[in-house]
This record gives structure tokens, sequence and C-alpha cells, in this order.
């Protein structure tokens, strides 16, 4: 079935609710791979109650399963996350009750053989107060989708990598059981955890969550760039080019012009980039 682009475009939610505690601040922390070392206390902080920090990818997860575009008609079974972005208002509580806002910002008709762009935002606010933490937009690949007559023009930009040489690279291990851990933070799609289902999709062994791989970026940059202070971050735009088998170690390429560092990911030992086009913006 075709989109219908006034129906798909209509589709929005107001004030959705959903609560997290500490308990998934840590579990999100573990998930992306903070605490390997259990006595490195700059680490610590993001996976145990005492002082404890979030990560701004942490805004991924907390309203997982929000809006409502189960309704949109596309074929979920050719569906890529292409691009993730993310803009900091006011650094994530450990905890809290918040409201959801989500909608659909635009759909590009790449082709019939190219399939369709879905760009969609979300806006999380605190319950108590409606004050704005951060807003979410996300590019989902309808590779089965496109050829249904809508523009073809207009999606984001992704953000250009500097041509010279990287100024830096951090590498960061994951660990074989990471998706296990990761899929507790929202997302479990059997895909990233049942051996016979990665197979039937064409994989040889369950491959790591693309928001772990984005999380797992944050985490280098916090740790490395940041001097472990998370709250310095105030956007992190990725787009997403190729998983990550879990236990891989991934290198992270760094250009840093001002308050703007600009990144890409590999898996060096397949020679695979995994992130491309990242930006993260830090306060001045």
């Amino acid at each position: 079935m075709a989109i219908d682009y006034d129906k798909i475009m209509s589709l929005e939610t107001k004030n959705q609710e959903f609560s997290y505690s500490d308990r998934e601040t840590m579990l999100y922390g573990l998930g992306i791979g903070f605490g390997k070392d259990p006595l490195n206390n700059e680490e610590l902080k993001f996976v145990y109650e005492r002082d404890l920090k979030t990560v701004p990818s942490m805004a991924t997860v907390i309203s997982w399963g929000a809006g409502n575009m189960r309704e949109s008609g596309i074929n979920y079974l050719l569906v890529l996350h292409g691009e993730q972005r993310l803009k900091m208002y006011e650094p994530l509580p450990h905890a809290a009750d918040i409201l959801v806002d989500s909608s659909v910002k635009g759909v590009f008709d790449k082709g019939k053989e190219k399939g369709a762009l879905i760009i969609t935002e979300t806006d999380i606010k605190l319950k108590e107060s409606e004050k704005l933490l951060c807003t979410l937009s996300s590019t989902t690949f309808a590779r089965g989708d496109g050829g249904f007559g809508g523009p073809s023009d207009g999606a984001p930009a992704p953000h250009s990598i500097p041509e010279r040489k990287s100024d830096d690279e951090f590498f960061a291990d994951t660990e074989p059981n990471q998706a296990l851990i990761y899929r507790l933070c929202g997302d479990r799609n059997p895909l990233h955890s049942d051996p016979e289902i990665a197979k039937a999709a064409g994989f040889d062994v369950p491959i790591l969550h693309g928001l772990c791989t984005y999380g797992t970026a944050c985490r280098t940059i916090i740790s490395n760039i940041c001097n472990y202070d998370s709250t310095l971050i105030e956007e992190f735009n990725v787009r997403f080019s190729s998983p990550v088998y879990p236990g891989e170690k991934i290198s992270t390429e760094i250009w840093s012009d001002d308050n703007v560092i600009s990144f890409r990911c590999w898996v060096r030992d397949r020679n695979v980039m995994v992130l491309n086009n990242g930006k993260c913006v830090l306060k001045k």
C-alpha cells in the first residue's frame, strides 16, 4: 500500500506520559559501556546512584515507543534508521516524569526503487513544569515505500566532515553481550538478541543496536573531549552507515573546530564505517 502523504503528515501525539528512575539511568550507562572499570570514579558517576550523571543520548530511550508511526502504513520489514539528531536545552534529570510530543515533519519520495525518507520530531518536557528538556529528530529510511508521488527535495542535509586529516582518534570496546544489556533500555527487536532471526535477516550473529553505537560515540566524546562533563553537549547528530557486531572495537575520528566536534566511527578490524557525518556542538 502506497504512503498516503496527507495522512502521514498529520500524524502527531501530544503529552504522552512516561517515567524513568535512576535505575533506567544506570542501566543506560551500562548499556553504552560506562563502568567497564568499576574503580574509575569518573565512569562510576554514570552507573552508580551516588552523584549520578546522565548521558544526553539517553534521550533516545526514555520515551521508547512514543508517537504513532505504526499508523503510517509503511512496510516496517524494510525500514532502516537513517539519521538521529538531538538538541539539548537542559540536562536530563536522573529520574523524572515527562511529557512527550511527537509529529511528522517531512516525507520525501526518492523514487519507487529508492524508497522514502520520513522525518519525525519529538519534544521531551518535564511533566511538572512543562519545561522543554530536549528535541529529538529522526530520519527513517522506508526502503519499500518510494514512488508515492510526494516531494523529493527538502530533507535535512548531513553535516560535512572536514577534508583535513582528523585531529585525534579514540577507541571504545563493546562487549559480546552489549546488545543483551542495551535492549533492556527499550528496543527489544530480536534482531539484536536471537541468532536465528539475525541469520534470517542476513547477519551471521545478532547486531548491535544503531542507537547503542550512537550512545557509545557519545560516551567516547564525553570521556575524551568533555572530561566527563556530559552537560557540555548541546547537539549530537549522526548518520547511520553500517551495523556493529557486539564485541567489536569502535574507533571514533575527531575534528575539533571551536565548539563544534565533527566525528565518524569505524570498525577498523573490518574497515567499515558505522557512523558518518557526526556533529557534536558543545557549550561555549
